[in-house]
């Protein structure tokens, strides 16, 4: 090897770790054994034309924006007929939640959380409210940040007949510019809630967009996307 052709090689080295370390899957978030890096790009990309909530089931393989950019006044629902059980006894009556993954996106000037389920894909909701508090016993859960987004699922549920948790989950401070951390608020009785802690900019609500996928091994994927600015 010339000595020309080292600082080259060492280039592409650089390069290639940089790439690996930003890399997201195709659902837009990263996986759950990444750390949520602090970001630092503004947002460029305008909100687009509001769209109303939408039932259906998700296009395999395809992503679809089931409730545009918008500030929901009332909240966004999006509602899936499911049949329960989902599968017969001893199965999982519910569908089962078996991951969350977060995920930034500076150049689009949003970032993400989603949600991935066994089985089809639950109704879910998503709102702002003053405090997020837990199911059944209506506990604060504590958020960072000085907005919050309740999700809710239903039918579904985070736990197996034994009562052990299901999902894989990322650390609950995310540390992106406004999507600032999430907290599981309850699994009860076919409910599973999470609240969402955000620092809007401005000090006002910031524009969501709900969307759904289904990854090749039919896991079914609810995202919920927040602007970053």
């Amino acid at each position: 090897m010339t000595p020309q052709r080292v600082p080259l090689l060492a280039s592409l080295v650089v390069l290639l770790a940089a790439a690996c370390t930003t890399a997201t899957d195709h659902d837009g978030a990263a996986p759950t054994t990444a750390t949520a890096p602090g970001a630092t790009a503004a947002a460029t990309t305008p909100a687009t034309t509001p769209a109303a909530p939408t039932s259906g089931a998700p296009v395999e393989g395809a992503w679809r924006a089931t409730y545009g950019w918008a500030v929901p006044a009332t909240p966004a629902r999006v509602t899936h007929e499911v049949r329960v059980p989902v599968t017969p006894a001893p199965g999982e009556p519910l569908p089962v939640l078996v991951e969350v993954r977060v995920g930034d996106h500076p150049a689009e000037g949003f970032s993400r959380i989603t949600f991935a389920f066994r089985g089809p894909t639950p109704s879910y909701q998503v709102g702002y409210v003053p405090q997020v508090f837990t199911e059944g016993r209506g506990a604060p859960v504590e958020l960072p940040g000085t907005a919050y987004l309740s999700v809710r699922f239903d039918p579904a549920q985070a736990h197996d007949a034994r009562g052990a948790g299901t999902a894989d989950v990322p650390p609950s401070r995310i540390g992106y510019p406004t999507l600032r951390g999430w907290a599981a608020a309850g699994d009860f009785e076919g409910h599973l809630s999470f609240g969402l802690g955000l620092r809007p900019p401005a000090g006002g609500p910031l524009p969501v967009r709900l969307g759904e996928s289904t990854r090749p091994d039919g896991t079914h994927v609810v995202a919920v996307d927040v602007r970053r600015g």
